[in-house]
């Protein structure tokens, strides 16, 4: 499905990825670990062609993803939800989950937002600024969905959001999932990482230096310290 060959990008001089290569099976959820600053973002980012690849590339589903504008990238059925949710503060929940369509939703694109966050239906006149973290990433998430990708990309979906309500956005990444969407994941959660992922790459200086299966890694307690800083 998504298959990653020596990505390599920089920002002016800065060889920021320096051959990145992973891969996403259909059904999948794919995680991609590391510290912060080794370039998970960058990665995700050159994906979904916000930054250019020096050199590489990135595939999805055979068509060549490298070099096309950012814009056409959605429309070969990759999503992307950004670090920080991208939620427009002055617009209401409606105007945020439906900015992206030429024209107006269908009744599909709405049961889709709607049935799988039934609380933003609650919501839609509200101000996107005045959500709370929880429900600014189900409006993101549900965004997405409503482009009817067959891949999502992910990145660091938990972050700032109370620890009662991780939970909810694992299960619902769980369950979309379930409906045959391949997802790649950029967490710093590790305990949703090893729920929900069933491979990990581990990152460092622009390049992967580990990959196994969630299982796996779990057992490996000085990989994740060495990798990640913390306790598996």
């Amino acid at each position: 499905m998504l298959e990653v060959r020596d990505l390599r990008a920089r920002y002016g001089k800065v060889e920021v990825l320096q051959g990145v290569s992973l891969d996403v099976g259909d059904g999948e959820i794919v995680g991609l670990l590391g510290r912060n600053g080794v370039g998970k973002t960058t990665t995700l980012k050159s994906i979904m062609g916000l930054v250019p690849a020096s050199s590489g590339h990135a595939a999805f589903n055979g068509v060549d993803l490298t070099g096309l504008a950012a814009h056409k990238v959605p429309r070969q059925g990759v999503g992307y939800v950004p670090q920080g949710r991208g939620i427009f503060p002055n617009l209401t929940v409606e105007e945020n989950l439906f900015l992206g369509l030429p024209r107006d939703p269908s009744p599909e694109q709405r049961a889709l937002a709607y049935d799988r966050f039934p609380r933003l239906k609650e919501r839609l006149s509200q101000k996107g600024g005045t959500l709370s973290g929880g429900d600014q990433q189900q409006v993101a998430i549900a965004r997405c969905l409503v482009m009817q990708p067959k891949l999502i990309i992910l990145d660091e979906p938990t972050e700032g959001i109370m620890p009662i309500l991780v939970k909810e956005i694992r299960a619902e990444i769980k369950k979309i999932n379930g409906t045959g969407v391949s997802i790649l994941l950029v967490e710093q959660n590790l305990v949703t990482a090893f729920k929900i992922c069933s491979r990990i790459y581990l990152m460092e200086k622009g390049t992967i230096v580990h990959e196994s299966s969630a299982a796996d890694l779990k057992t490996q307690p000085d990989v994740v310290h060495r990798y990640l800083g913390m306790a598996a």
